[in-house]
């Protein structure tokens, strides 16, 4: 089953079938639309909401988008590194309490609730 990437208000697209996607100021990408309104391969998935992305698909469908190019790209990027990550196994903590594992966890080097001195 092809892996789909959500660009907005629930649509989907297929990421494998994606080209580029654009922001929608630029000279090319008004072509780009204008074109495909007269194919008939323009697809709208704003909802009446102003258009921050074109997307670009391999069969030449233009898909315009409320979200911006950089919230799509994270999405894509997000969903091709979870499936390579392995889950993760589960640690021996069921001794500890809640707030003995929550102090001892740490963040940038730092740990939360006490002062580490060094």
């Amino acid at each position: 089953m092809a892996k789909m990437v959500n660009v907005g208000f629930g649509n989907v697209v297929a990421i494998d079938k994606i080209i580029a996607v654009m922001m929608p100021d630029s000279a090319q990408s008004k072509r780009n639309i204008s074109k495909s309104r007269e194919e008939g391969k323009f697809l709208d998935a704003t909802h009446g909401r102003r258009t921050r992305s074109v997307i670009v698909t391999e069969s030449g469908h233009v898909i315009v988008s409320g979200l911006l190019p950089s919230t799509i790209a994270d999405r894509i990027s997000k969903d091709d590194t979870a499936t390579d990550k392995e889950p993760k196994e589960k640690s021996d903590t069921s001794d500890k309490g809640a707030a003995d594992s929550y102090i001892g966890r740490k963040r940038n080097g730092q740990r939360y609730g006490l002062q580490e001195i060094t």
